[in-house]
């Protein structure tokens, strides 16, 4: 009887097994996809894949001959800037493409013509978020290699530093990309996506630090930043590549590692909220 019992429990511990490796293979397959489809967008790379870049060299150049250290701190605005430019990749790279890219998969029926395949929406998302790592990845490196080869921007050789910006990076992609998932649900067509999500993203990094010293700004205005996740992820990358004697240029005087671990996990628990009751397949005119 026992035998008998166990027959039916072991043959749906193997379909259940099946069903996650075949929806983990066809998520990976998704990312080659997503990936392809990614750089073969002009639009989307020079917009969210480049622009960072472009920015950085702009700065570098206009700002050349300022110093933007301290007091016997030399300080280039390659060096100032790199940070902050990572910081805002992941914004794009999770955020504005996100959001842009599945408002019109939703607007065009791609979303609903894929709820009838045997893809799924597992592996649908696993497919965005390989996506965004990827390129968030491959952004940051060619950031970083401008800055160190084209402007000589010394980078930091403590084992520390870079294990500050592995998780960073991680948490900040991650979030950005969820948040990106949520905010998809925003626009009511895909022709108003790009309408709608970049105002966001552009107020945002004028108000975190990336294009502007934060102390700079009115104290008002940095506690309405501080709200949101780029603020913290711009300081977490200024840990990473600015001296530390930055740190006492923050409102606390550090670099605030847990605040920046709180703050973003926070959003990344509201993005998971808000995309699992927003998102839909269908526009919402349909």
């Amino acid at each position: 009887m026992t035998a008998i019992d166990a027959r039916p429990v072991a043959a749906s511990a193997r379909t259940a097994s099946f069903g996650l490796a075949h929806t983990l293979r066809l998520g990976a397959s998704r990312i080659g996809y997503e990936v392809r489809s990614y750089f073969r967008q002009s639009d989307s790379v020079f917009f969210t894949f480049l622009f960072p870049v472009v920015l950085l060299l702009i700065f570098s150049v206009a700002f050349s001959t300022q110093n933007f250290g301290g007091p016997g701190d030399e300080l280039s605005a390659a060096a100032f800037y790199l940070p902050g430019m990572v910081a805002a990749g992941l914004l794009l790279s999770g955020v504005q493409n996100m959001a842009v890219d599945i408002a019109m998969e939703r607007s065009d029926g791609t979303l609903k013509r894929l709820g009838g395949t045997p893809l799924g929406p597992v592996a649908y998302f696993i497919g965005k978020l390989g996506m965004v790592l990827i390129t968030g990845l491959l952004q940051a490196a060619l950031l970083i290699a401008v800055a160190a080869l084209a402007f000589g921007v010394e980078l930091p050789s403590e084992p520390e530093k870079w294990l500050t910006f592995a998780w960073v990076f991680l948490l900040g992609v991650t979030t950005c990309a969820i948040l990106g998932i949520a905010l998809s649900s925003l626009p009511r067509s895909g022709r108003s996506a790009t309408a709608v999500v970049i105002p966001i993203v552009l107020v945002l990094q004028f108000i975190s630090g990336v294009f502007i010293q934060f102390s700079a700004l009115p104290s008002w205005l940095q506690t309405v930043a501080s709200v949101f996740p780029l603020r913290w992820l711009a300081q977490g990358m200024q840990s990473v590549f600015l001296p530390d004697s930055f740190a006492s240029m923050t409102p606390s005087g550090t670099w605030d590692y847990e605040l920046i671990l709180l703050v973003t996990g926070i959003w990344l628990v509201a993005g998971l909220v808000l995309a699992r009751v927003t998102f839909r397949w269908i526009r919402k005119d349909a």
